[in-house]
């Protein structure tokens, strides 16, 4: 095996390990820009993903939609055929313990508590399926050949009557070392639990910490938590510490293995929703998407280094960046979370809002949300935006309806023009394609996106730029019920479809003694 093999393959190793989601390696008997010597390392469609959804809800009139959904025209000409599958997270756990034919019950067991929830079988068309019980389980997946890139999957649940009424939407997840939730709460009117789900064969081992205005909040019980393999553990954050904290920034990491992490944040009057983690740290945060409609806006920061960070807040709207009238700047201390009451600050007009530092050239990494409120008094209903990173190549929301979708596009710094796909529908309607131009400095918010010709059931809106400045994205679902303006919003990162195969060079020293 020569050096250019040898250093290939120790790329793709490491890059495995660090993403924990992602695999790619060269088609066979090819090679590759980067095998040629060039400057800039080529990209290639991954070759597997992983994806993890938590238990949808413990009430009895939960009704939940699951959509997977692979992006066409994505996978590699020679890739193989692949799949792509969510199971139940207890898969492994259902086999009995005794009896002289044990292996045999065991392995059927397992084969009937492993039968995907959902099971995808060609890019371009999301799959669907259907959970209207309380003992919804866990998922957890995994894609390979030509449906891994930019695999993704959406759960949501509608909650009409009792606690956790509302709507909750999230992107399932890839699993991960490390989450920031700044948004949470362990105040006496809240519910928020952290969901920790392992996709492992062994055992994970999590810590939570939770930091409020003061800084740290005290706990012993975050700690060392262990995650059994293919399983799934809430924790209820106030359990975790005697403090009641109404805005609380939870980090998740991991002594060993991985998981993937997501808040269930569960508001007595106000509704739920799911609270996805924070893009990483960064000295500018960018949360697209607030409905034109909000009647409330909260803000809530975290800087986790041992910097103070002070920021400059705008507001990107459909023509402009304005800046919310007594909260140019936000001074954010090192350590500890700050939340600001933005109130109705998009005024009837749809917008994102930005975050940049008040002093250039002095960035202080932080973590961000919004908690967004529509509707008044028993009427209302929350959703969170978390800070997300911009759409690169593509990304994807995979659950969209005939009605009440609503896309939004942001420009920050220098306009864009993007193409947004609607794919086939679950059940029928063929694919149809726009291209939009994004001014600098606002928000398109499409309230009428594009929507397959014919549809029948759901489907996925998949948004690439194409030429232009960074582009953030996120969907909102609205879903009124009974008067209630329930809704969900989920931001649109990167899909890492494709990953860079480092530069390689040919060195036959390596097999001197």
């Amino acid at each position: 095996m020569n050096r250019t093999t040898l250093s290939l393959l120790a790329a793709v190793t490491a890059l495995a390990a660090v993403t924990g989601f992602a695999v790619v390696s060269a088609p066979e008997g090819g090679t590759t820009e980067a095998a040629a010597g060039t400057a800039t390392p080529a990209r290639m469609p991954v070759e597997r993903s992983s994806l993890l959804c938590p238990a949808p809800s413990t009430s009895e009139v939960a009704e939940t939609a699951y959509t997977s959904f692979t992006p066409a025209g994505t996978g590699a000409a020679d890739a193989k055929a692949g799949s792509a599958a969510l199971v139940p997270t207890d898969a492994t756990l259902a086999a009995p313990d005794d009896g002289k034919d044990k292996k045999k019950d065991k392995d059927a067991g397992k084969t009937a508590a492993s039968k995907p929830v959902l099971s995808l079988k060609e890019p371009g068309k999301p799959v669907t399926a259907e959970a209207n019980t309380a003992e919804a389980p866990a998922l957890v997946g995994s894609a390979d050949g030509r449906l891994a890139p930019g695999w993704a999957a959406q759960q949501t649940t509608k909650v009409t009557a009792g606690q956790g009424r509302g709507v909750l939407g999230v992107s399932c997840t890839a699993p991960d070392t490390s989450f920031w939730f700044p948004g949470a709460s362990t105040a006496d009117e809240r519910q928020d639990y952290v969901h920790l789900t392992n996709p492992d064969d062994t055992a994970a081992v999590a810590d939570v910490e939770l930091y409020g205005k003061d800084g740290v909040l005290e706990s012993d019980s975050g700690e060392g938590i262990t995650v059994p393999a293919r399983s799934s553990v809430p924790v209820l954050l106030s359990t975790l510490s005697a403090d009641s904290a109404e805005d609380v920034s939870v980090h998740v990491t991991t002594r060993t293995g991985r998981v993937g992490a997501v808040v269930q944040a569960v508001d007595e009057e106000g509704g739920s929703d799911w609270l996805a983690a924070a893009a990483e740290a960064s000295g500018s945060a960018v949360l697209p998407g607030v409905p034109a409609d909000a009647t409330s806006v909260r803000l809530v920061v975290f800087a986790p280094g041992d910097d103070d960070a002070d920021l400059k807040v705008r507001l990107a709207g459909p023509t402009g960046s304005i800046t919310p009238a007594g909260h140019e700047t936000l001074h954010v201390k090192a350590g500890m979370t700050t939340a600001v009451d933005l109130k109705d600050v998009t005024k009837g007009e749809a917008g994102s809002l930005l975050l940049s530092p008040a002093a250039p050239g002095r960035p202080t990494p932080v973590v961000a949300a919004l908690r967004v409120v529509r509707g008044k008094g028993a009427a209302q209903e929350v959703a969170y935006i978390p800070a997300t990173g911009q759409v690169g190549e593509r990304a994807t929301a995979a659950d969209n309806r005939a009605k009440g979708s609503v896309l939004s596009l942001t420009a920050p710094g220098a306009a864009a023009e993007v193409k947004v796909t609607a794919s086939a529908g679950s059940e029928g309607g063929e694919a149809v394609v726009k291209t939009y131009k994004v001014k600098a400095g606002t928000t398109l918010a499409l309230t009428e996106p594009p929507v397959p010709s014919g549809l029948k059931g759901s489907y996925a809106l998949t948004v690439e730029p194409q030429s232009g400045g960074p582009v953030y994205a996120s969907r909102a679902l609205e879903l009124p019920e009974d008067g209630v303006p329930m809704f969900t919003v989920q931001t649109m990162p990167d899909d890492r479809g494709t990953v860079a195969v480092p530069e390689a060079e040919q060195d036959l020293s390596v097999l001197d003694d």
